[in-house]
């Protein structure tokens, strides 16, 4: 009886012993995954199916924000638009100033029906009209105003594009790094899972253990696939902004935790009111309204009208003297008039460009609030973002690498279950994906308020300025009216009743 007692007592300590160095291996395929570098490379495994092509060296192939920024400068056709709008432009201007085209004929005079035999004057004219009040100076500067209109608006292009890219970069960024780590996750769930299937099969794992590293690396592996599709989508955006959508995924070097500090509102709108192109395209249009206006007011001016004609009369002069009488040979004459601002004085022309003028007043106004709006607006998600980052990192992420310690610690010990384990990695993990959201989130509002709150760099940049300006990158506010790019410089005339002078 005591033999058999004794012999079990040996078993018992055997099997603790073989219960022991079980853990101690699962422990030990938990850990190497925690042990690699920050910056893995895109996985073969599950990711050749999805992701095909990135580079392996990050030291030969990785692109730099200035780099990719570079490529978008290059490539993105609507700042080739908004180029092309400033020789228009200037064009514009020039054909402004040019006196209207002379009338040139012919005529005859004298020609008798009852008489044949008289001979008629024959006569070349030409006819010019002059206008006066300055309208020819007074129509050049608006489209003086104009040119600087283009040139601002194509600067202003610039920065839609370099915020839009921005933007794409830190997406895909933070992509990246999301990839990275549920790679991590996938490399200790399948070493996890393995390690407790050959400890179930040989008898040294609970069935319940088993089936949950089992659960838990098919979650881990569809979330890799999500992972790997979301960076595939982002990249492939930023790949078309670059202008070359086929362009094989490339490792970006970044580092999201640069520029974080808090920002002042009120510093920041007086910042945008001092510096915001917006608000500069807003006086522009003031300018290009008092222009018109004053345009409009000289149109009652009267124009002069000029007229001569040169020509030979074959006619007999009556002399009265003795001999054969000489022919009237060449002849001139001469005309000159002027315009009548009697029943027109251009009173709609006049009031219309004074009540635009009245407008583009209000505009600079109306800019000045929505810029306040989303100052605000921005602001709030910044420190949001900020206030997030902050806490993730001085609490949240080192508390839940701690737990995950314990939990190991106490697993190893035989005091916790391996569920638990699993759940504090899980924790873990799932903390460090919303501190990246979080940097992205403060990157891309930091580079939207560092590019004065522009956004659509893939839209159409305006080339013409008729109508009142148009202020981009305010959603949920009116936009102003948009010219057509096939109107010419007489929808300016049919607005304010003015000829082409």
């Amino acid at each position: 009886m005591r033999k058999s007692n004794s012999y079990k007592r040996r078993f018992h300590i055997k099997f603790l012993k073989a219960k022991s160095i079980a853990f101690l291996l699962l422990l030990i395929a938990l850990e190497p995954g925690l042990a690699q570098d920050q910056s893995p490379h895109i996985p073969q495994a599950q990711g050749d199916a999805i992701l095909k092509g990135p580079a392996t060296s990050a030291e030969t192939s990785a692109m730099t924000l200035v780099q990719v920024e570079e490529l978008a400068v290059q490539s993105n056709p609507t700042l080739a638009q908004a180029a092309f709008g400033i020789p228009a432009a200037e064009a514009r201007r020039h054909q402004a100033g040019l006196l209207p085209n002379p009338v040139a004929g012919g005529e005859v005079q004298n020609f008798a029906f009852g008489h044949p035999g008289i001979s008629p004057a024959y006569l070349g004219f030409a006819v010019q009209t002059i206008p006066l009040g300055g309208k020819l100076r007074k129509m050049r500067k608006i489209y003086n105003v104009e040119v600087s209109q283009v040139e601002l608006e194509a600067s202003m292009q610039r920065q839609r594009v370099i915020n839009t890219i921005r933007n794409v970069f830190y997406n895909v960024l933070g992509a990246q790094q999301t990839l990275d780590l549920q790679t991590e996750l996938a490399v200790i769930a399948r070493d996890a899972t393995s390690t407790t299937s050959e400890l179930f099969n040989v008898g040294q794992a609970d069935k319940p253990d088993y089936l949950e590293s089992k659960i838990e690396k098919e979650q881990v592996e569809h979330d890799l696939v999500a992972a790997q599709n979301s960076y595939l989508q982002n990249w492939r955006a930023l790949a078309t902004l670059l202008g070359n959508p086929q362009m094989a995924p490339v490792r970006l070097q970044g580092n999201l935790e640069e520029r974080i500090g808090r920002l002042d509102e009120e510093q920041l709108y007086k910042r945008m009111l001092e510096e915001s192109p917006q608000i500069k395209a807003a006086q522009l249009q003031i300018q290009r309204a008092k222009a018109v206006l004053i345009r409009a007011k000289a149109e009652p001016y009267p124009d002069l009208y000029v007229r001569g004609a040169l020509g030979y009369n074959a006619e007999f002069l009556d002399t009265g003297g003795e001999g054969p009488p000489p022919r009237t040979g060449l002849i001139a004459n001469a005309q000159v008039g002027m315009t009548l601002p009697i029943f027109n004085r251009n009173p709609g022309g006049i009031a219309s460009a004074r009540a635009e003028l009245l407008f583009a007043e209000k505009e600079v106004e109306r800019l000045k609030m929505s810029i306040r709006m989303q100052v605000a607006s921005t602001i709030r998600e910044y420190n949001t973002a900020l206030d997030a980052i902050t806490r993730y990192r001085d609490v949240i992420l080192p508390s839940a690498d701690q737990a995950y310690t314990l939990q190991k610690t106490k697993f190893a010990q035989m005091s916790a279950s391996y569920p638990q384990v699993l759940i504090a990695q899980r924790t873990k993990f799932q903390v460090r994906q919303k501190y990246i959201n979080a940097l992205v989130s403060l990157q891309q509002e930091g580079a939207q308020i560092q590019g004065f709150l522009l956004s659509g760099g893939m839209d159409v940049p305006r080339t013409q300025f008729d109508a009142p300006m148009e202020h981009r990158g305010m959603p949920g506010l009116p936009g102003g009216r948009y010219t057509s790019e096939e109107a010419d410089i007489s929808s300016l005339d049919e607005a304010h009743n003015v000829d082409h002078y």
